[in-house]
C-alpha cells in the first residue's frame, strides 16, 4: 500500500492492485487564500468526503468520474470495503460545526481509518463501531478539530500500528491551527520524512511503524 499526503486532510491511498482512493479533497485557495495547497490532478476510483466544508469537499475539482461517498454506511467498490460512521465536528454533538463522517477502508488485508474533522474524543460506541484498525489518519491541529491532547487520547483508544498526523499548520496552511510539533511532543517512534509518500505492507505493520510525518505533495 502507498499513502500520499496531498496536504490538510487529503490523502491518496493506492492499493496493491492500483485502486486509488482520495480522502477529503480541498479547494485550492479556500477561505480567502488561507489554504494554499495546489490542485489535485490524480484520477481516483473512490473519493470520500467527511463533511461539506470547502477544505474537505472539493469533488468538482477532481478529474475523471470517481465514486463519491459522503455519508455513513457500507460500500464495496472494486474490492475495497469502505465504511462510514457518524461523528461530530465539535465536542457539542455538532451544535457548533455540524456532523463529521469517520471512514474506514479495508484493502490489501489492511484496515485504514480517516477521522475527517473529528471534534471530540471517541465514545465507547464509536470505538466499537470503528473496530480494530491498522492505520490512522488523525487531525492534530486543534481549533476546528481535536488538538494534540485529544488526538493522543484517540490514538490510545484505537491503538493503530501506523499514524499519519493531518489537518495541521504548514507553510501552505494559514488557518489558525497548531503545527505537528505540538502533537509529537514526548512521543516515541516518530519518523519525519522529506517525502510525501510512504509505502508499506501488512508484514511491515506487525511490529508497528509508529508516527510518520509526511511533507505535503502539493
Amino acid at each position: 500500500m502507498k499513502i500520499t499526503w496531498y496536504g490538510h486532510a487529503s490523502f491518496l491511498i493506492t492499493t496493491a492492485k492500483g485502486i486509488k482512493i482520495i480522502t477529503d479533497p480541498y479547494e485550492p485557495g479556500a477561505f480567502g487564500g488561507e489554504l494554499q495547497y495546489g490542485p489535485i490532478s490524480d484520477e481516483a476510483d473512490i473519493v470520500t468526503v467527511s463533511h461539506d466544508h470547502a477544505d474537505h469537499n472539493y469533488v468538482q475539482g477532481l478529474p475523471g468520474k470517481p465514486q463519491v461517498i459522503k455519508g455513513a454506511g457500507r460500500h464495496e467498490i472494486k474490492g475495497v470495503v469502505v465504511e462510514g460512521f457518524s461523528a461530530f465536528h465539535d465536542a457539542s454533538q455538532g451544535s457548533q460545526r455540524g456532523a463529521n463522517i469517520i471512514f474506514t477502508f479495508l484493502t490489501d488485508d489492511i484496515r485504514v481509518c480517516h477521522l475527517g474533522d473529528l471534534g471530540h474524543v471517541l465514545s465507547d460506541n464509536d470505538i466499537k463501531n470503528i473496530g480494530q484498525i491498522d492505520v490512522l489518519m488523525v487531525p492534530v491541529g486543534g481549533a476546528f478539530t481535536i488538538g494534540a491532547k485529544e488526538a493522543s487520547t484517540v490514538v490510545g483508544q484505537l491503538r493503530p500500528k501506523l499514524i499519519f498526523p493531518m489537518h495541521l499548520k504548514t507553510a501552505k496552511c494559514n488557518i489558525p491551527i497548531e503545527p505537528v510539533d505540538t502533537f509529537l511532543q514526548g512521543k516515541k517512534d516518530v519518523q519525519r520524512l522529506d517525502e510525501s509518500s510512504f509505502i508499506f505492507t501488512k508484514e511491515d505493520l506487525k511490529t508497528g511503524l509508529g508516527i510518520v510525518v509526511l511533507q505535503p505533495a502539493l
